[in-house]
C-alpha cells in the first residue's frame, strides 16, 4: 500500500510520497523505505540535494495511514515495530548529510508535517493546509516529535497547534515558522529553479552546515563541536574551496566537486 517513488537528476534525488488516493498518507511499508531511500541518496557522490513531495496536488501527506492500525499495531511487538520504523524515517532526515528540502502542496497534516519539519527547508504553495490533530483524534503525540517542533518553530507556536489541533494556512504556517518559502503561481518552476540553485552549492560546505544545525539541535553538553569544527576545517582544506575563489575572481559560476 503506497510506496515511495525515487528518481534523480541534475544532482537532485526526489523522493515521492505515493499513496495519492489516501492523500499520501503513510504505510508501515512507506516509513520503513523512506529511511532506506534518504541512505541511497546520501551514499551517491552525485546528489547533492534530496526533496520530498507528495503525489499529486491535493497532499503533500496526510499523516499515517490510519487504516493499517488493526494489522500493523494490534499487539506490543507490532506496536514497537511500526514506531520503529516511523522512528527510522524521522531520524534519517533529520541526520542526513545533504540538504533536504519539503515541497508542499495542499494537505500536510499529523505525521506529514512532522516529515516536513525534519527536513531542512520547507517550501509551499498558496493552497498548503497544515495541522497536528492528535488532540481530536485522542492520540498521544511523540515526545520526539514534540523536541523536534519545539527546536523549528518555538515552544510558544507549537503548544498553540498543538493543543488547538487548528488549520493554519500557508501564509500563518509562515509566520509561524512552519514553512520558510511560498511560491503562489508557478508552483513546480519556482520550486525546481530554488533547490537547483542550491544543489550548486559547494557540497562539504552545505553538509558542514547541516551538521552544526544538526548539533545545535542537541543539548549544549551532548554537541560534537569538535566534529563540526573538523568540517569546517575540510572546506578550507578541499579543491572546491580553491574553486570558489577562482570562479569569484574571473566572474564565473563555480563548478564544485565535493573534494
Amino acid at each position: 500500500m503506497g510506496q515511495i517513488g525515487y528518481e534523480t537528476s541534475h544532482g537532485i534525488a526526489r523522493l515521492t510520497l505515493d499513496q495519492p488516493e489516501k492523500l499520501n498518507a503513510m504505510s508501515y511499508d512507506m516509513w520503513l523505505s523512506l529511511a532506506a531511500c534518504i541512505k541511497r541518496a546520501e551514499a551517491d557522490e552525485q546528489i547533492r540535494v534530496i526533496t520530498l513531495t507528495g503525489a499529486g496536488t491535493k497532499a503533500f501527506c496526510a499523516g499515517a495511514d490510519i487504516s493499517q492500525f488493526q494489522d500493523k499495531r494490534n499487539d506490543p511487538a507490532s506496536v514497537q515495530a511500526y514506531e520503529d520504523a516511523v522512528t527510522k524515517a524521522f531520524t534519517a532526515l533529520l541526520t542526513a548529510n545533504k540538504p533536504i528540502i519539503a515541497l508542499i502542496r495542499g494537505i500536510c497534516f499529523g505525521g506529514g508535517l512532522a516529515l516536513a519539519l525534519c527536513c531542512d527547508i520547507r517550501v509551499s504553495d498558496g493552497a498548503a493546509r497544515m495541522r497536528i490533530p492528535a488532540a481530536r483524534l485522542g492520540l498521544g503525540y511523540a515526545y520526539a516529535n514534540i523536541a523536534t517542533m519545539v527546536h523549528k518553530i518555538g515552544v510558544n507556536a507549537a503548544t498553540d497547534l498543538l493543543l488547538s489541533a487548528r488549520i493554519v494556512d500557508a501564509r500563518e504556517g509562515q509566520g509561524l515558522g512552519l514553512v520558510n518559502l511560498i511560491f503562489d503561481e508557478d508552483f513546480t518552476p519556482q520550486a525546481e529553479a530554488y533547490v537547483r540553485e542550491i544543489a550548486t552549492n559547494a557540497p562539504l560546505t552545505m553538509r558542514a552546515i547541516k551538521t552544526a544545525l544538526h548539533e545545535l539541535s542537541k543539548p549544549e553538553t551532548q554537541r560534537d563541536i569538535a566534529t563540526a569544527n573538523a568540517l569546517v576545517q575540510a572546506c578550507f582544506d578541499s579543491a572546491d574551496y580553491q574553486e570558489g575563489q577562482a570562479a569569484f575572481a574571473a566572474k564565473r559560476q563555480p563548478e564544485f566537486q565535493g573534494r
